[in-house]
């Protein structure tokens, strides 16, 4: 495994442990895995989050 699918399994566990049940348990699992996604992601080196939080500002 991966640290980008560790950090996605880490985030919706996170999320299920946080609110359980209904649309904004949902949205709020979504979020967190994505935000798990990409810090495991930065981690692995697939992709910069400095870069992508910096946009196109020069």
């Amino acid at each position: 495994m991966n640290l980008s699918t560790i950090g996605l399994v880490t985030g919706l566990l996170l999320a299920i442990a946080i609110a359980i049940g209904g649309f904004s348990g949902f949205l709020l699992a979504i979020v967190l895995g994505v935000a798990g996604f990409l810090v495991g992601g930065h981690l692995d080196g697939r992709f910069d989050l400095a870069a992508l939080i910096r946009g196109n500002r020069e």
